[in-house]
């Protein structure tokens, strides 16, 4: 044997164990993803179909309720205290004044906003008043910070919770827990099946196959995906509270104006979209400093001190020993979400939070959550989106092609995962186990299912085995 044949025994058993080891994680993953798609893929399908939905049609919805936003009257606006007092006659007592958000235009009518015992968290009822004529020109349920309306209202608790209330919300933190792990899952897997065949002849196919077009589909949105699953993982139920609480370690809160004459600060919170009216104390009656004569002098206060977007919500305090609230509502592109706490007895801003001064985190935060809804740059952000949720329902559409035409075969030819597994070299397996402990905690339904996940394989391949 010549020095040049001659090879080190130690060198090819390391090359080998990689291979052996590369082997073994492939398979795992592959039997992952094809578990994500098969058992998660429903929900993720739903969450992509209805959010589609709600960011085409804001459009729609402002044409739907065109008589309750818009007026044609022409004249001087009247007082924002007259607009308050035709709504409280129109609503009757027993209602507790909430917020006024101005018409953004002389075209546009006034909501003044009031709550009431069987609302829903962030939901309100709106009386939209002319601010010329102070006729009533509609009487709606909105919902959140957008001031959503009925009909995309629904659609939003479609895709949130099912219309299901808290236990629906299940549903979307699933599809939100497994969305990143599969879109990097199949990431991965592309790019091993590429390594494979690169000694392999490219043979250009008529028409491109489900799998190809699945795959080429995957490597556009990957990134998209990422995005929707930490942004949606945000609003959960359960992972959400540990994304608060690492925030909260970390520094990253949301800032905010305190309403507190006196005392702390309450806990701000940028997702008051979804639940910013839990808790307000809906039976306490208004206090004598909400006024329905104030919000003139607070709206001119807040304007002298930089409130300057079109669209403002003003809030009066429920309590004497709290302040008027006044902030911006436009998260369009610039963002313009600017708010302001008044002590109106003394006349004077007693504290401030402009976005201008945000940490960049917190400045991220924002504009994810406003990109996710599709509002941030308006008509652009709503295609983009829409594409995405496009493009994300095909490629699960043709995973369950796939799955139809070769399930006969490749329910078989994949190896369980506690087969693929065991064949992990023991620092990955340790590594896996820790991973997989670490998500489990993190994001509560992974765990719950990867649990399930593993029953159904080790049942599967025992019914295979006796077989």
């Amino acid at each position: 044997m010549t020095t040049d044949s001659y090879q080190p025994a130690a060198p090819v058993a390391a090359t080998a164990a990689r291979r052996q080891g590369a082997s073994a994680l492939a398979a795992l993953l592959l039997r992952l993803h094809f578990y994500i798609g098969l058992f998660v893929g429903p929900f993720i399908l739903v969450a992509a179909v209805t959010g589609t939905l709600f960011v085409l049609t804001p459009q729609i919805e402002t044409r739907l309720y065109a008589a309750q936003l818009f007026n044609d009257s022409h004249g001087t606006p009247q007082p924002l205290a007259d607009q308050v007092r035709a709504a409280r006659a129109y609503i009757g007592a027993a209602p507790n004044l909430f917020a006024v958000r101005p018409g953004r235009t002389d075209a546009w009518n006034t909501r003044v906003m009031f709550t009431q015992p069987g609302m829903g968290d962030s939901e309100s009822r709106a009386i939209f008043i002319d601010p010329v004529s102070l006729a009533v020109k509609g009487d709606l349920v909105v919902y959140g910070t957008s001031g959503t309306l009925p009909f995309r209202t629904t659609l939003d608790y479609l895709h949130r919770n099912l219309m299901l209330g808290e236990f629906g919300r299940n549903y979307s933190e699933l599809a939100a827990s497994w969305l990143w792990l599969g879109a990097l899952g199949g990431l991965w897997l592309w790019f091993s099946a590429r390594r494979r065949s690169r000694a392999a002849p490219i043979r250009a196919a008529r028409a491109p196959s489900a799998r190809r077009l699945h795959s080429l589909l995957g490597l556009w949105i990957v990134l998209g995906l990422v995005f929707f699953s930490a942004t949606g993982l945000t609003w959960s139920r359960w992972a959400g509270g540990h994304v608060n609480l690492l925030r909260a370690q970390l520094g990253w809160v949301t800032p905010s104006a305190s309403t507190q004459l006196h005392g702390p600060a309450p806990t701000p919170d940028e997702h008051a979209e979804h639940h910013q009216h839990a808790g307000m104390g809906m039976n306490m009656p208004m206090p004598a400093a909400g006024d329905p004569a104030r919000f003139d002098m607070v709206q001119g206060i807040a304007r002298a001190g930089g409130i300057d977007a079109a669209e403002i919500e003003i809030r009066p305090p429920r309590r004497p020993d709290q302040a008027w609230s006044v902030r911006e509502v436009d998260r369009a592109w610039p963002t313009q979400v600017d708010t302001v706490a008044i002590d109106a007895d003394r006349m004077r801003i007693t504290s401030r939070a402009d976005f201008a001064d945000f940490p960049l985190i917190a400045k991220l935060i924002r504009w994810g959550v406003d990109a996710h809804m599709g509002i941030l740059f308006g008509l652009a952000n709503q295609i983009l989106m829409a594409a995405f949720g496009v493009a994300l329902t095909t490629m699960i559409v043709l995973g369950y092609v796939m799955w139809w035409r070769r399930r006969p075969v490749a329910g078989g030819s994949l190896a369980p995962l506690s087969e693929a597994f065991s064949r992990l070299p023991p620092p990955l397996r340790a590594g896996v186990l820790v991973l997989a402990a670490a998500l489990g905690w993190s994001l509560p339904l992974m765990g719950i299912s990867l649990a399930l996940f593993l029953l159904v394989d080790v049942l599967r391949w025992r019914l295979a085995q006796r077989r």
